[in-house]
């Protein structure tokens, strides 16, 4: 079943390749969507899908990449709207 992840990850995790682990997480599990960095340091992660790659996507980012340090991740579900978060691929945006 298709779903719709908007997640906000909070830590350290800007400047530390955050968003590209992301990306290529997402382009892995066949997702569409986008990862940016908001103003007060957190990271904003929208992605649509199929629910259990959503929920393999959420795990990875509770995790991060190497560098980071992540306190929390923030998850709202909701229907696939074909907006935002679709399209081709997994992009960064700046």
């Amino acid at each position: 079943m298709k779903k719709k992840l908007a997640a906000r990850v909070s830590g350290r995790v800007q400047g530390v390749g955050y968003r590209y682990f992301a990306r290529e997480t997402a382009a892995m599990l066949g997702l569409n969507g986008f990862a940016r960095n908001l103003p007060g340091g957190d990271v904003e992660v929208e992605a649509e899908g199929e629910r259990e790659s959503l929920e393999r996507l959420l795990e990875a980012l509770r995790k991060g990449p190497p560098a980071s340090r992540v306190s929390g991740v923030e998850a709202e579900w909701s229907e696939p709207e074909g907006g935002n978060a679709a399209g081709a691929g997994f992009r960064i945006l700046f």
